[in-house]
């Protein structure tokens, strides 16, 4: 949109502009429990790629555990699909099983 408007009697005229940006869409990136892949390692996945400190890695590594799956990060598209591809590639460098998907926020 552009708004032009013109201030006094003086004829100088000032271009304003009302930028509209939509923030993107953002994607949850969900880690699933599974029953070999250590509580620690996922403590410590969750620090390393989702930047959570160690209380806050606990409280979502212990909701994986007991509820099955959790979201560890929300982020735009691109930046979801990386973290959960690193996160898939540690862990299988790791030799542990741990999964994790990216599903899109509802609006």
């Amino acid at each position: 949109k552009k708004k032009q408007s013109e201030k006094g009697g003086s004829g100088t005229a000032t271009l304003e502009r009302e930028l509209a940006v939509e923030p993107p869409p953002m994607y949850s990136v969900w880690l699933l429990n599974d029953d070999y892949t250590p509580m620690d390692f996922v403590v410590e996945v969750l620090e390393q790629f989702f930047a959570l400190s160690i209380e806050q890695a606990t409280q979502v590594m212990l909701t994986i555990h007991h509820q099955g799956q959790a979201v560890a990060g929300i982020y735009p598209k691109d930046i979801a699909e990386t973290k959960a591809q690193q996160v898939i590639e540690f862990s299988r460098h790791n030799e542990h099983p741990l999964l994790c998907h990216v599903e899109k926020k509802p609006d």
